[in-house]
């Protein structure tokens, strides 16, 4: 077995990189989009309770609006020649 140092020396000696596995990145991104979704419900309801959770509640509408970004990017990359 070849050490860390040969092959970083001569990286032709290594194995092959697998390919990337395919994902639906939708899928994904929609998941995301719940879960930030569900968090932002469960602060609404302890912001209707009095609790101080100003700063949280932008981090979940940050997360959900990016996750839309997310959508819109997936949706124009999806038919891309080089995946």
């Amino acid at each position: 077995m070849p050490t860390v140092m040969s092959l970083l020396l001569h990286p032709e000696r290594r194995r092959p990189t697998p390919p990337p596995e395919r994902v639906d990145l939708r899928r994904v991104i929609l998941l995301g989009i719940i879960v930030w979704s569900v968090v932002l419900v469960a602060l609404s309801v302890l912001a209707l309770a009095g609790q101080p959770t100003d700063d949280a509640v932008g981090v979940c509408l940050a997360g959900v609006a990016l996750g839309g970004l997310g959508l819109l990017w997936a949706r124009r990359h999806r038919d891309d020649p080089e995946d």
